[in-house]
C-alpha cells in the first residue's frame, strides 16, 4: 500500500517508502507492546512528520532551467542521453505537457512530437485493458464516437458499432456515461475477442464538458452526437466519427495521439479560445480556457524506445518512465540531496519539537526521529558496510548536503556530485510511510488471505512410480 501510493503520487521513491514504513512499524509495535497508547503515538507521529516535511521544503532547491532538468532525468535513468531526451520533450510541450513513452520499431531511441490531447478520465471498466501488466488500453488507428448522451442500452448504439465491428475496427466511446447493459455488452464482446472497444466518461462538467467534447471533435475530425444539435445515434454516419493514430487509456487519463482533424479547423478553434481568454474577467474561467488551449496547442511528445531485444526494451522503457516521473516531480517541488541524507536535515528541528512533548506523544515523535535515519543506514548495509558508522560520520559533518556515495565508498557533497532526489518523492515517501504505519499501529487485528496450495496432480494411468 505504502509503495503503490508513493508511486501513484510521485512516480518513484517506492523503496524509500517501504524502508521508512518498516522502521516506523517495528519501533511502534515495540512501544505498543510495552503499553504505549497507539492513538497518542499516532498523534506524535503526525506532528513529527509535519515538522520533517517543513524542513525538507526548506532545503529544497528549485529545478527550472534545461541543464538541471537534464541532470535530474539522467540521474534517475542512469543515462545522460535519456536525460537530454526528457529535457527536450519538456521544452517542446511544456513542463505540464503530455509526454508518452512508446516501443520503437527500430533500435534507436528518439523523440517525436505529434498533435494530441490528454484529459483526466479513465476507462469505464478495467476489463477493457489491452495490457494487463500496465493496466492500460491502447487502441491503434481507432474510430471515435463523441457524444454528450448517457448510454445505458446496447440497442441505442448498435447502428454505430455494428459496421465498425464488421470491419474489424477499434472504437473509443467518449460519452457522459456508459453503464448497465451497454457497458456489460461491450466488456463481454471485448473478452470474447469479438470487438475491441474502450469507453470513457466525457471530461469536465456542464457547459465546459460540451466545449471540451467539441475540442475533441475538432482535433479528431468528428462530430459531437448531441440532441442539442439534432443528432441521434441512428443518424450517425462514418464521417461523423473521429479518428486518431492511437489512443492510450489508463485508470485516470485518456490520451489521443495524432488526431485526424483538419489543421485549419484546429487553428480556428485555438483562435476562438484565445479570443475568449482575452474577453473573460473571471480568473477561474481564464484558467480553464488556458487548460483547453494547452491541450489543443501543446501536442504530445512521444519518446520511442529502441533496443536490440524485447527484454532490453522493456527494461529501458521502465527506466525512462521512472526518469520522467522523477523529473516531473523535481520540476514541481524542486530537489534535495539524494542517497538517503535529505530526511536527516530534519533531525535538529525534530529534536527541538520532541523536547516540548511528553508521554506517548513524545514517544511517537521519537519514532519519526529514528525512522529518518533508516534510508541511509539501509543503503550502507546494502553496500556491505556498517550503517551506524556511516550515519555517525554523515551527522558529524553538520552539512545538509554532505553524504555517503555508496558507489565509490566516499563521503562527498551529494548535490555537487549530482546525487539528488526530487523533493516530492522524499516528501511522499515520508508522508505515506507515516500514514500506513499509523493505520497499522491503531489496528486491533488484521485478516489476511492465505493462498490455497495447489493439489498435487493425480498420477496418469500406466505411469506407475511417477507423480
Amino acid at each position: 500500500e505504502v509503495s503503490t501510493k508513493t508511486n501513484d503520487v510521485a512516480g518513484d521513491g517506492t523503496t524509500t517508502a517501504v524502508v521508512l514504513a518498516q522502521a516506523m512499524i517495528e519501533e511502534g509495535l515495540k512501544n505498543v507492546a510495552a503499553g504505549a497508547n497507539p492513538i497518542i503515538l499516532k498523534k506524535g507521529i503526525s506532528g513529527a512528520v509535519e515538522v520533517a516535511v517543513n524542513e525538507l521544503k526548506k532545503i529544497s532547491q528549485p529545478v527550472s532551467d534545461k541543464k538541471s532538468i537534464t541532470q535530474v532525468a539522467a540521474i534517475s535513468a542512469g543515462d545522460e542521453s535519456v536525460g537530454e531526451l526528457i529535457s527536450e520533450a519538456m521544452e517542446k510541450v511544456g513542463k505540464d505537457g503530455v509526454i508518452t513513452i512508446e516501443e520503437s520499431k527500430t533500435m534507436k531511441t528518439e523523440l517525436t512530437t505529434v498533435e494530441g490531447m490528454q484529459f483526466d478520465r479513465g476507462y469505464a471498466s478495467a476489463y477493457m485493458v489491452t495490457n494487463t501488466d500496465k493496466m492500460e488500453a491502447v487502441l491503434e488507428s481507432p474510430v471515435i464516437l463523441i457524444t454528450d448522451k448517457k448510454i445505458s442500452s446496447i440497442q441505442e448504439i448498435l447502428p454505430v458499432i455494428e459496421p465498425i465491428a464488421q470491419q474489424g475496427q477499434r472504437l473509443l466511446i467518449i460519452a457522459e456515461d456508459v453503464e448497465g447493459d451497454a457497458l456489460a455488452a461491450l466488456v463481454v464482446n471485448k473478452l470474447k475477442g469479438v470487438f475491441n472497444c474502450v469507453a470513457v466518461k466525457a471530461p469536465g462538467f456542464g457547459d465546459r464538458r460540451k466545449a471540451m467534447l467539441e475540442d475533441i471533435a475538432v482535433l479528431t475530425g468528428g462530430t459531437v452526437v448531441s440532441s442539442d444539435m439534432g443528432y441521434e445515434f441512428k443518424d450517425v454516419t462514418p464521417d461523423m466519427l473521429g479518428r486518431a493514430g492511437s489512443v492510450k487509456v489508463d485508470k485516470d487519463n485518456t490520451t489521443i495521439i495524432d488526431g485526424a482533424g483538419d489543421p485549419a479547423a484546429i487553428e480556428a478553434r485555438k483562435q476562438s479560445i484565445k479570443a475568449q481568454i482575452a474577453e473573460t474577467t473571471s480568473d477561474y474561467d481564464k484558467e480553464k480556457l488556458q487548460e483547453r488551449l494547452a491541450k489543443l496547442a501543446g501536442g504530445v511528445a512521444v519518446i520511442n524506445v529502441g533496443a536490440a531485444t524485447e527484454i532490453e526494451m522493456k527494461e529501458k522503457k521502465l527506466r525512462i518512465e521512472d526518469a520522467l516521473n522523477a523529473t516531473r516531480a523535481a520540476v514541481q517541488e524542486g530537489i534535495v540531496p539524494g542517497g538517503g541524507i535529505a530526511p536527516l536535515a530534519a533531525i535538529p528541528a525534530l529534536e527541538k519539537y520532541i523536547a516540548g512533548l511528553n508521554g506517548d506523544e513524545k514517544t511517537g515523535a521519537g519514532i519519526i526521529l529514528n525512522a529518518v535515519k533508516a534510508p541511509l543506514k539501509q543503503i550502507a548495509d546494502n553496500a556491505g558496510l556498517d550503517g551506524a558508522v556511516i550515519l555517525h560520520e554523515v551527522l558529524k559533518s553538520g552539512k545538509p548536503t554532505y553524504g555517503f556515495n555508496a558507489l565509490t565508498n566516499e563521503y562527498v557533497d551529494m548535490v555537487k556530485e549530482g546525487i539528488i532526489d526530487p523533493t516530492k518523492v522524499t516528501r511522499s515517501a515520508l508522508e505515506n510511510a507515516a500514514s500506513v504505519a499509523s493505520i497499522f499501529l491503531t489496528t486491533e487485528s488484521i485478516v489476511a488471505d492465505i493462498p490455497e496450495k495447489e493439489p498435487v496432480p493425480a498420477p496418469q494411468g500406466g505411469m506407475g512410480g511417477m507423480y
